[in-house]
């Protein structure tokens, strides 16, 4: 198998992981959490702000890579509270145009260094 990998600017990952990975024709983005990578720190505040921060981040990630957001063929959220879903629902909503990417959604008990929200996608090239 052929692997290769693409860092979006600025992004320095915070574990050993590779922030994009393609293989095969297919696109893996590593889960984007609320991380202002120009301030290095996670943005504070409500639902709205983590998940516009996280899919800024999925944007910067998505360009590094060479495709456009109507190449995500699947996406996986996860949440820290379910109650969030609604405005995070309305917010991906706006990033994404129809045929939207499938997608789950997941209620975990915690997310890396303490965040809300964290999106994860996958693209076909």
């Amino acid at each position: 198998m052929n692997k290769k990998t693409f860092t979006p600017e600025g992004v320095v990952a915070v574990g050993p992981y590779s922030p994009v990975v393609e293989a095969n024709g297919f696109i893996f983005f590593s889960g984007q959490i609320p991380m202002d990578y120009a301030e290095g720190k996670i943005v504070e505040g409500d639902i709205q702000a983590q998940t516009e921060q996280c899919l800024k981040n999925l944007s910067g990630a998505i360009k590094a890579a060479k495709v456009t957001s109507d190449d995500i063929v699947k996406t996986t959220i996860y949440l820290t509270d379910i109650n969030d879903y609604a405005v995070v629902n309305k917010i991906y909503g706006d990033f994404f145009k129809a045929p939207y990417p499938a997608r789950t959604a997941v209620a975990v008990i915690a997310l890396p260094l303490g965040v809300k929200v964290e999106i994860e996608a996958i693209a076909q090239r």
